[in-house]
């Protein structure tokens, strides 16, 4: 007779282990720990978010528990939660994210923004790409424009083509630090580049730290615009520009770029500039 598979027993419920979950993520100083709770514990049983929520009596097993913790701790220690859970839901698209790129915020949708308001066929290319978060949500919202992109990191370029091909998305991106060579004249030049500078990062929260110091602060200066200047002398006059930057470069923005005017993010900050270049 074949003898019966045991099947551990369970030590908890996922709706207790949740309550758990968030002291000990709320201890740690995280900003949102109920959401990072959930979170966490959804991934660790496999399930949805929405399906945690239909069933918190669902039961956790010792062995569930032990990944559950070691999730926890993990965030406890400031690990970015997109960072533990692989992924990043980014104007309606969804990009696998880890310690290669920086990882996508809601206030540079702006940039998306940009470029979705482009006449039919044109010609955009995004520097620093990171994941592909910008250049893959213009394809997937206008594939009629023509989008490229391009990142100084080999690792960063990578996890761009790899979100590229989960998507089912085509995105040629070439690394190169700033313009590709031999790239044509396109119609908009968009960019997140660093702009957090060696005394502002303090006043952020310590996730991003975590996060690749190449894309956080680069060669930024002492006033956070080095990188973005470079780009800016860099571009043939004339070409418009769409540029992420602090929310306090509104006017050196203004004043960088021929004809600007900058956009607000979801926060009411100042947060885009969109110009020609000098």
């Amino acid at each position: 007779m074949e003898a019966q598979k045991e099947v551990a027993a369970p030590v908890a419920s996922a709706g207790d282990i949740v309550k758990q979950a968030i002291d000990s993520i709320a201890a740690a100083g995280c900003e949102a720990p109920e959401a990072d709770a959930r979170a966490l514990v959804a991934k660790a049983l496999g399930m949805s978010l929405a399906e945690l929520e239909l069933d918190g009596a669902t039961p956790v097993s010792a062995e569930v528990l032990g990944e559950i913790e070691r999730l926890v701790a993990r965030r406890a220690g400031r690990e970015p939660l997109e960072y533990i859970v692989g992924r990043c839901r980014f104007r309606g698209i969804e990009l696998a994210v880890d310690e290669r790129v920086l990882i996508p915020r809601r206030e540079t949708e702006l940039l998306v923004e940009v470029g979705a308001e482009l006449p039919e066929g044109a010609r955009v290319h995004e520097v620093g790409t990171g994941s592909g978060a910008v250049a893959l949500a213009l394809l997937s919202e206008r594939p009629d424009l023509r989008v490229t992109a391009s990142d100084l990191s080999e690792a960063a370029a990578t996890a761009a083509r790899e979100n590229a091909a989960r998507l089912g998305l085509a995105l040629e991106v070439a690394v190169c630090e700033g313009i590709p060579v031999g790239m044509g004249e396109v119609d908009l030049l968009v960019a997140n580049l660093p702009y957090i500078t060696d005394s502002s990062i303090g006043e952020r929260s310590p996730e991003i730290r975590r996060e690749p110091k190449i894309a956080v602060q680069g060669e930024s200066g002492d006033d956070g615009l080095g990188v973005i200047r470079g780009l800016a002398a860099e571009t043939p006059s004339g070409w418009r520009m769409a540029l992420e930057h602090d929310t306090h470069h509104g006017p050196a923005m203004r004043e960088l770029l021929a004809g600007a005017s900058t956009l607000e993010d979801h926060r009411g900050e100042e947060r885009v500039t969109v110009g020609l270049a000098p």
